[in-house]
């Protein structure tokens, strides 16, 4: 197997600082604008027409990911709403869900022609995933991914604002890669 020519990078910043060509959003079933990253991004793209594609589309289950132009986002192409599941104790697939929701992102990133995509960390917010879990299911499908498409350059940059996440991902992507 080739080694892989992509990356993944974990930073402190904001998803709407991202000079990426794609940004993923921690959407919800429904698509509808929420609170979080979700807000943040509807707020940046421009909620109206966020919105609009997004009813235009109309669902999209746990464990995957739909996208859409990002608008008024000027350094984004596109967004990737990818729904991530909510914790009910782990016995529930969530681990499969959530590893679902990433691996779908990466592949829409590449259809679209993307060659760099930002991530929140999905589901470890209000859906209240544990933080070590979710960075292990995050950091291990973006690697896995990256190891299925070797000849792909994709760099991957996961963006949080809060010392201790950032912290913990940093830690748990050098035990993994």
């Amino acid at each position: 197997m080739n080694t892989p020519i992509g990356t993944i990078e974990i930073h402190k910043d904001g998803i709407t600082n991202l000079k990426t060509d794609a940004v993923v959003n921690a959407a919800n079933q429904y698509l509808q604008q929420g609170g979080g990253v979700c807000g943040a991004i509807f707020r940046a793209a421009g909620s109206a027409q966020l919105q609009a594609a997004c009813d235009r589309i109309g669902q999209c289950p746990t464990g995957s990911a739909v996208i859409t132009p990002a608008f008024n986002m000027k350094e984004n192409k596109y967004i990737i709403h990818a729904v991530g599941p909510v914790y009910n104790g782990g016995r529930r697939g969530e681990a499969e869900q959530l590893y679902s929701c990433y691996q779908k992102s990466l592949a829409l990133a590449k259809e679209y022609g993307c060659h760099s995509i930002g991530f929140p960390l999905i589901s470890a917010g209000i859906y209240g995933y544990p933080l070590e879990e979710a960075w292990t299911v995050a950091i291990s499908a973006c690697r896995d991914w990256m190891n299925e498409n070797p000849d792909y350059e994709l760099q991957i940059v996961f963006v949080n604002t809060d010392d201790e996440k950032v912290a913990t991902g940093k830690e748990i992507m050098n035990s993994l890669c």
